[in-house]
């Protein structure tokens, strides 16, 4: 049975006399004096059970479990090492609730439940502090500050060697589980040894015709192993449907559906390859397979200098150093695309439009500071003018050049939750929890931000 919070509070060791302790205890006071949090947190973890008000005691509390995220995001920590520090660290347990008696989580249990919290119930977590923030005159929401980065993807540099060496092996291994798991009857031949020897010498070749040769043998093997991975997946279809025992029928039907997405990925590598490699075509950026790991990676090129795999990342801060929004986007959209958006958004999150709004550079058009204006902002100003007039932007270039300032605040911000929260890089899988990864980011920096305002 899951719990919110807990009814009865455990015995918990005082925490030490430091000026983190004390961040943490304030934290504790924010989360702790909110029950919604736990609420919405409660809503996510008991998703798919048929009765949660019945079964085993859950080892945590819906409260807990958004705490020990926090404390995950703050320190970088890994599942283990975030489960080894909670069993050392009194200060660590008595800010999770986990009392001297209580067992602490394994690292699968860590990651099951907070890999349950998704992105929206993160969101509307943010705005509850966000609110919290509003009545303790730390941020109002009056004066914003625009800009975007990239964060990456957990995926290695692709390559088409790369990208087909993986799809040999993945569907090799899975084919080959799936045929002595299921006692399956189809022909099947490991390819992976050669896979690799020719994906090493694409890499090692120091001229473009000395590729050629070996990709053509890396698409043939990659297409043997393609037919061998479908013939598996219609031999698990087969057993799905007429297998005499359910869990077996339902065993075999994820393995099928697993394998049949890999396939499905491998098909678009060996298409793009071809395409790039063969016939020495173009590839749009939006048509390529950058991971079959993580298929919804996007190429996002900043400046024309610098090439990253991951997704374009829009972010809204106050003059207090909190993070008001984020947006995770799909694709490589201009950054001019995206300055009235996020003004709309700051109108749904404060019922009002900020006084005052600076962006960088790429946000700046005339189109945007019409629409903005417009919809009621006093002061718009873009890093660079582009062309642009001080006197349509703001009311005076002294209001100009405070803004102008104001907006550079953000790149700091930025830095900070790339340096300390892991917001440079996503490890965790798949898109909504590459969108889950950016929110608790940025929620624990904003805790932490409003503790240090509170106690100053």
């Amino acid at each position: 049975m899951r719990e919110r919070i807990r009814q009865q509070l455990p015995i918990v060791e005082p925490a030490i006399r430091h000026p983190h302790a004390r961040e943490l205890e304030m934290m504790d006071m924010l989360i702790s004096g909110r029950p919604k949090i736990a609420d919405l947190v409660y809503a996510d973890l008991i998703v798919g059970l048929d009765d949660p008000g019945t079964g085993r005691e859950g080892m945590m509390t819906a409260e807990q479990v958004f705490k020990v995220l926090n404390v995950k995001q703050m320190n970088g920590f890994s599942y283990e090492e975030l489960s080894f520090h909670l069993e050392d660290s009194k200060t660590y347990r008595a800010f999770c609730g986990f009392g001297i008696a209580d067992e602490i989580p394994s690292a699968k249990t860590l990651q099951r439940d907070i890999k349950k919290v998704r992105p929206e119930t993160l969101e509307a977590i943010n705005l509850i502090m966000l609110d919290v923030a509003k009545d303790n005159n730390i941020e109002n929401g009056r004066k914003v500050r625009v800009d975007c980065t990239v964060v990456d993807s957990n995926i290695h540099h692709p390559t088409d060697s790369s990208l087909l060496n993986d799809c040999v092996r993945v569907l090799a291994r899975l084919s080959k589980r799936a045929k002595d798991i299921f006692e399956l009857d189809f022909d099947f031949i490991d390819h992976s040894r050669r896979a690799k020897k020719r994906a090493l010498k694409i890499l090692n070749a120091k001229r473009k015709k000395q590729r050629k040769k070996p990709y053509k043998d890396l698409l043939h093997v990659t297409r043997n192993t393609v037919g061998y991975a479908k013939e598996a997946v219609r031999e698990l279809e087969t057993v799905a449907m007429v297998h005499f025992s359910a869990c077996i029928r339902e065993m075999a039907a994820k393995r099928a559906q697993e394998l049949g997405n890999y396939v499905a990925l491998a098909e678009r590598v060996i298409s793009q390859t071809e395409r790039r490699v063969i016939d020495e075509e173009k590839v749009p950026a939006e048509e390529k397979v950058l991971s079959i790991f993580e298929p919804h990676t996007d190429i996002i090129i900043k400046d024309q200098r610098e090439t990253n795999f991951g997704h374009k990342v829009a972010l809204s801060g106050g003059d207090s150093g909190l993070l008001t929004d984020i947006v995770i986007e799909e694709g490589n959209p201009a950054d001019s695309t995206l300055a009235v958006k996020m003004i709309e958004r700051q109108k749904n999150i404060y019922g009002r439009v900020p006084r005052q709004a600076a962006f960088d550079g790429g946000f700046a058009s005339k189109a945007n500071i019409t629409e903005i204006k417009d919809m009621g902002v006093k002061d718009v100003a873009f890093h660079k003018k582009r062309g642009l007039q001080i006197s349509d932007m703001a009311k005076s270039t002294w209001v100009y050049k405070r803004l102008r300032n104001f907006r550079a605040g953000i790149e700091g911000m930025i830095s900070f939750l790339k340096r300390c929260l892991g917001l440079s890089r996503c490890n965790w899988r798949g898109f909504e929890s590459f969108k889950s990864y950016a929110w608790a980011s940025v929620i624990t920096g904003n805790l932490l931000l409003m503790a240090r305002h509170l106690l100053e």
